[in-house]
């Protein structure tokens, strides 16, 4: 088998048996000046039938993220500028409202950075769950809480009931409610009209050329950053570095970042579809984001690159206990210098070992993150040329949207949702499944034939509308693992909705290779949505039941637990010591 192991800088590929393939993608990048095109906005990059200088919805209008760590530099003072006002006016802590791209990269600034001494913590609240929200009104003085309410369309619903809600309890203890909410959102949109009318302390104008997954480097990202003291002057120029290494007039074989896509693509073409991310400890939650950006981009016209998310508690997802590999995965290594990378380089040498293709990239600092965040976007352009796909619309996110209002739309019809045919209707436990899993008696026949129908080549999904806690979230990490033992395939693991927005798109465009666990329930205790006719229980339970249509109209294999009791986790501790035995 041959191999290479290519340095540049801070990267390193070993593309094994796909060296031949890969080399080749980028001399005929080369030959057409592939790099040169995507900064002139050629859409035949990614569509050969197009004219030329075609202008396409969601593919030409969406490549301004290229020049964001340039144009962004000239914002940092009003940000800062912002921060130092609010911290003045006596804030005590930052609170984001939003879903998907518009907020995840907060999530990462706030888990990877310290808060430092006279910043704001920043907490975000992408959740639908009542008990999620309710926790987030009584964490803290809301008289002293900021709200950034984060949506680039302005008409996010899950954003915009957040916003209802907590405008809703600033209003009864403050008559001037609108200085306690910022707008990060897109010129001209219903939330900007609304932050005008509503008297919001500021309204941030985020580039309209930029896609949300792709925002991260702008307001959507900076802003957090500033408001918990991260230097966003170091993250920007970090960004210049890595941008200006793959300007227009960099050969494709000295570009990282087409080189990181090329290489990427090649493995998707050669079925290597699932993305193994393994991240130095500090750095693990930047995974959530470059899962969103891959997942969400080339998930889509029968592709797909699956990322699966490695914990350093996890077993990497190999076939069986001698290590034998699947043929199905490539690997990204993650390492921060001077981490706890204990774990992390006994991964990393099992992979070389295994003489599997992987990329190793290193950073200096954290701050490198910023450098990470365009090499990865531009790196997903260049994947999604390869496939010849668009790497920058979601056409199957809409669909689990249109499910929800259709359940939505019921409920206010009859004043109950529709509920899918169940398999079995118990007085705990309804459980909903597509035609695959055939008869089931309960529980238990039901996780039998699910586990019976895995085969090589596909994933597993655990999808979860609950409230995401510590607890909850080991209990169910304890599931992956049992899964990934038992079925030999990658197993993930999001919280809905928030992931409809993300992976939700590569569940339904993708190859069909996935096979899916949604869990629900917790709903007893609920929070009426002030001015509305519905409850924050009945719109999650809404948003489940939409992607649980849209799932089995696209012939996935699907698996509803539906619980009644407020004791989920420890049913699903249950689970996970009955699968251990069976």
């Amino acid at each position: 088998m041959k191999s290479l192991d290519l340095h540049l800088n801070d990267m390193i590929i070993n593309a094994g048996s796909g060296l031949s393939a890969w080399q080749e993608r980028l001399t005929v990048w080369g030959d057409v000046n592939l790099g040169e095109r995507i900064w002139q906005r050629d859409g035949r990059v990614w569509d050969e039938t197009l004219a030329p200088g075609a202008q396409v919805q969601e593919l030409t209008n969406r490549l301004d993220w290229l020049e964001l760590p340039e144009t962004m530099a000239g914002s940092v003072v009003e940000i800062n500028s912002f921060t130092d006002e609010v911290i003045a006016a006596g804030f005590s802590r930052v609170v984001v409202l939003g879903m998907g791209g518009s907020s995840l990269i907060a999530e990462v600034w706030a888990e990877i950075f310290s808060v430092k001494p006279g910043f704001l913590s920043v907490t975000i609240l992408d959740s639908t769950h009542p008990l999620s929200v309710s926790r987030i009104a009584v964490s803290g003085e809301l008289a002293t809480t900021l709200f950034l309410v984060a949506s680039k369309s302005g008409g996010t619903l899950e954003t915009l009931s957040f916003f209802n809600y907590f405008y809703h309890q600033i209003s009864e203890i403050k008559d001037n409610p609108g200085d306690n909410f910022v707008a990060l959102t897109d010129p001209g949109s219903k939330l900007e009209a609304l932050a005008f009318e509503k008297g919001f302390r500021k309204v941030f104008s985020t580039p309209a050329a930029v896609g949300g997954r792709f925002s991260a480097l702008t307001f959507f990202g900076l802003l957090p950053a500033a408001m918990q003291g991260v230097s966003i002057v170091d993250i920007l120029q970090s960004a210049q570095n890595i941008s200006k290494a793959c300007a227009a007039d960099i050969p494709a074989i000295q570009n990282p970042a087409l080189k990181l896509g090329g290489f990427l693509g090649e493995m998707v073409l050669a079925g290597r579809d699932k993305l193994i991310l393994v991240l130095s400890p500090s750095l693990r939650p930047f995974a959530v984001w470059i899962e969103q950006l891959v997942a969400e981009s080339t998930g889509k016209s029968g592709f797909g690159l699956v990322p699966v998310i490695v914990n350093e508690s996890d077993d990497l997802p190999l076939r069986d206990h001698n290590d034998c590999v699947t043929q199905d995965s490539v690997y990204l290594f993650l390492q921060l210098e001077n981490d706890d990378n204990t774990v992390f380089d006994q991964f990393l040498t099992k992979i070389q070992n295994l003489r599997e293709p992987l990329v190793l990239i290193k950073l200096a600092d954290k701050v490198g993150i910023g450098q990470e965040i365009w090499r990865f976007e531009m790196a997903t352009a260049a994947i999604g040329a390869v496939l010849k796909i668009n790497p920058f619309d979601q056409p199957d996110v809409e669909a689990a949207k249109i499910g929800a209002r259709q359940a939505m739309a019921a409920w206010q019809e009859n004043g109950k949702l529709p509920e899918p045919e169940r398999l079995v209707d118990g007085d705990n436990l309804k459980i909903s499944g597509s035609h695959h899993f055939g008869e089931v008696n309960g529980l238990d026949s039901a996780l039998s034939s699910f586990v019976e129908k895995v085969q090589p080549g596909d994933y597993i999904a655990v999808m979860v509308y609950l409230p995401q806690t510590e607890s909850l979230v080991q209990v169910l990490q304890n599931l992956r693992m049992i899964l990934q033992s038992r079925c030999q395939v990658p197993v993930t693991l999001g919280f809905g909705p928030r992931f409809l927005h993300s992976t939700g798109q590569l569940h339904k465009g993708d190859g069909n290779h996935g096979l899916f666990l949604q869990i629900n329930g917790n709903l007893r205790k609920d929070l009426q949505l002030p001015g509305s006719d519905y409850s924050f229980a009945t719109l999650i339970a809404a948003q489940a039941q939409g992607d649980y249509e849209a799932l089995l109209s696209r012939g996935r294999r699907i698996l509803a637990l539906d619980w009644k009791s407020t004791e989920v986790e420890s049913e699903l501790a249950s689970i996970v010591e009955k699968l251990k035995s069976s």
